[in-house]
């Protein structure tokens, strides 16, 4: 009757080490990192990683090529290509109603590297003119309101990022920062939710609803 439970505890024990150990290759450098490295990340022998690794490596999330250091796979690539539609259609109408609440063009902006990531655009319905803005659009993280605010995240800081003419000319843009993620997700996505218009936009009226943005992305995509 006990062996269930125990194989269940062994089960998720093995999951949780197993992402641990692409969470550690998503944190450490690009060139990789040894099986020692990675055991001593986590807290646990040489003998545990190998068979970790080995079956990360069936299901081509990781890689091991001569020079034995770990690294990421492609197998990870196809997982995001599929979660990325359903995190747009989940955060589409949250930025639907922020877009035509200020009268801007509304963006969810993540992370990826030293670049900003415009993952979901969304204009406004009733204005005359806005900005146009694509979604897969990049930038550097240091430039822009939707960049400068997931670098206040990062360093902990919270309230309303505003930028004038950065990345376009003409155009005013504001965000704040967002953190994507559960209490138990050891590696949360560095994002930021922001609106940009071609007039200049109020911080102390925008700002409340740019929060109220945040706070329901975090329920719907959580």
């Amino acid at each position: 009757m006990t062996a269930e439970p125990r194989q269940r505890g062994e089960s998720s024990q093995t999951l949780d080490r197993g992402l641990r150990v692409l969470e550690a290759l998503a944190e450490g450098e690009s060139a990789g990192l040894t099986i020692t490295e990675l055991a001593g990340r986590l807290g646990v022998g040489r003998p545990v990683v190998y068979r970790l690794v080995s079956t990360l490596e069936d299901h081509h999330l990781v890689a091991r090529p001569t020079d034995g250091r770990v690294r990421l796979a492609l197998g990870l690539s196809r997982l995001a290509s599929a979660v990325t539609p359903i995190v747009r259609s989940e955060a589409r109408p949250v930025l639907r109603q922020l877009a035509d609440d200020v009268g801007a063009t509304a963006h969810l902006t993540i992370a990826e590297g030293d670049e900003a990531l415009a993952l979901v655009v969304v204009e406004p319905t009733w204005t005359d003119f806005h900005v146009a803005y694509r979604s897969g659009a990049r930038h550097r993280l240091d430039q822009g309101a939707a960049g400068r605010a997931i670098l206040a995240g990062r360093a902990g800081r919270s309230g309303v990022v505003s930028t004038d003419g950065e990345l376009q000319a003409g155009a005013h843009g504001l965000a704040v920062p967002l953190s994507l993620g559960t209490e138990s997700t050891r590696v949360a996505v560095e994002a930021s939710v922001g609106v940009v218009s071609l007039e200049p936009l109020d911080p102390d009226s925008v700002g409340p609803r740019l929060e109220r943005a945040a706070e329901a992305l975090r329920a719907v995509l959580r």
